[in-house]
């Protein structure tokens, strides 16, 4: 592990808190995560300084040292200002205590050893002096240094009280576990914090769902978030959080025949997605679009989703074995519940989600070398912009052991892709816009608004669909004044 670089302590910011606090008779120091992540030798522009005295008032005179504007938030007794790329919050040192029923604390003035007692893991509680007599030394009174050298994820308090006081602790707990974990150290969460977390699981139905979503983005952006969602089922968390997923565990057997153990094979797929989001591994240079550039979180929702449908059809036939028709539509169906349940948006991000579970099996019916040029435009009319995104999600669906039946299919799934490239550079579907509009068809027939207007509109766009006609005006007008007719409609120009 990367010791402490003293390039972490030469930011301007704490020079300048050093000589307020000097002033001011007060002691400052820098704690939690930006400490945490100069020993891990991370990158950190979040800068949370604590003071024993007022957080507002030393941020005031920190503000007028700098001739920075400070925002403040008397409510919670912090304040914060941006200075030289840096996000700094002061707060006064403090001391918390917890009623059952809310995670709110009642706050009281203490001192630096107080304000590291109610942080929530030894390697979040070490501090910088930023005092002029002891600049740069560590406070480390629990022993944080040494657990992040181990990699132990660890309460200064007693796990039950930490746990109670504030549940949401227990999904951070699970969530730095998961995203300061790498190949060379992994970071475990001690065995009676994993054991109080199973005592204090009821606890979670204290906290808001927005609180419970957001720790919930924040593992699914790790670079290996199964870690968390085996984590939190281990300490029985899973089931309060996302049931739908837990639902998934488990393996049934009849007459010796055994399924896929959905559970393991969902997190097998979010981890190969999570792979080929952040380094674009399945990217083509012919591909319809690249696959590079920041994490898709909502694209780790649909991975993490696209099988939660499989329990409600699973069906075990003779002859044939284990069947799940249809589960790509009820996945879909159930995706709208666990937004909710979660207060996640009701925008388009449910839109893209419900669209790619629904959608995920569609290319695997495409790999067949006689497949119509139909079966393809419609699945680019369907997938619209999201295309791309899809056949990703398609690639990270593989997680057969055998690796002959992985690069094979693989092969498959890159003939697919070809077939879309062709068929979407001659006929343009992916964004498709009927060339035929309700208002011309109105116009043309002097009608008002009705049925007949849809029917005529599907018929032309299920014509291009299918081939019969090119994606033109032209030939929609043509075919739109022959069903029209049909239909018993007389043009009025």
């Amino acid at each position: 592990m990367p010791t402490v670089i003293s390039q972490y302590l030469e930011k301007n910011i704490f020079k300048l808190v050093s000589r307020v606090a000097a002033g001011q008779g007060v002691r400052a120091f820098t704690i939690g995560g930006y400490v945490r992540d100069c020993f891990l030798g991370r990158p950190s522009n979040d800068i949370d300084i604590v003071v024993e005295g007022s957080g507002i008032d030393f941020a005031r005179a920190v503000g007028e040292a700098a001739g920075k504007g400070v925002s403040y938030f008397k409510n919670f007794g912090t304040a914060m200002m941006h200075y030289e790329g840096d996000e700094i919050e002061f707060v006064g040192a403090r001391k918390e205590s917890y009623r059952r029923e809310s995670r709110k604390p009642i706050v009281e003035d203490g001192t630096l050893r107080d304000d590291q007692l109610r942080r929530d893991f030894t390697i979040n509680a070490m501090a910088f002096s930023l005092n002029e007599d002891s600049f740069g030394e560590l406070v480390d009174p629990f022993g944080g240094i040494k657990d992040l050298a181990a990699g132990i994820i660890r309460t200064p308090l007693d796990p039950d009280t930490t746990y109670s006081d504030d549940p949401l602790r227990m999904l951070r707990a699970i969530r730095f576990a998961t995203k300061l974990s790498t190949p060379e150290l992994e970071f475990k969460i001690v065995s009676e914090s994993m054991e109080s977390m199973r005592r204090m699981a009821g606890r979670l139905e204290i906290l808001s769902k927005e609180r419970i979503a957001e720790e919930l983005n924040k593992m699914l952006l790790c670079s290996v978030p199964s870690k968390a969602f085996r984590l939190m089922d281990e300490a029985g968390l899973l089931p309060y959080i996302l049931p739908e997923l837990s639902a998934l565990k488990g393996l049934e057997i009849v007459d010796g025949k055994g399924h896929k153990e959905i559970f393991s094979h969902t997190l097998a797929v979010l981890d190969n997605l999570a792979e080929a989001d952040v380094s674009a591994v399945f990217e083509k240079p012919n591909s319809l679009g690249s696959t590079g550039g920041e994490p898709k979180l909502w694209l780790r929702w649909a991975a993490l989703l696209h099988d939660i449908g499989k329990p409600a059809v699973k069906k075990y036939v003779p002859g044939t074995g284990w069947t799940f028709h249809g589960h790509d539509l009820v996945s879909s169906r159930m995706v709208p519940k666990v937004f909710a349940s979660l207060k996640l948006p009701k925008d388009e991000k449910l839109r893209y989600v419900k669209k790619l579970v629904w959608l995920h099996m569609r290319p695997m019916a495409l790999v067949d070398d006689e497949v119509s040029d139909s079966a393809v435009r419609r699945l680019l009319f369907d997938a619209g912009d999201d295309i791309d995104d899809l056949m990703l999600l398609c690639h990270a669906d593989i997680t057969s052991k055998n690796p002959e039946k992985v690069r094979r299919i693989h092969a498959n799934f890159d003939l697919v892709q070809q077939k879309l490239i062709e068929v979407e550079a001659k006929d343009a579907i992916r964004n498709f816009k009927n060339p035929i509009s309700g208002d011309y068809i109105m116009e043309i027939y002097g009608i008002e608004p009705c049925n007949t207007i849809g029917e005529i509109k599907e018929y032309v766009k299920n014509a291009i669909l299918d081939g019969e006609i090119s994606n033109n005006f032209e030939e929609a007008e043509s075919l739109m004044r022959k069903k029209a007719a049909e239909l018993g409609l007389k043009p009025c120009k």
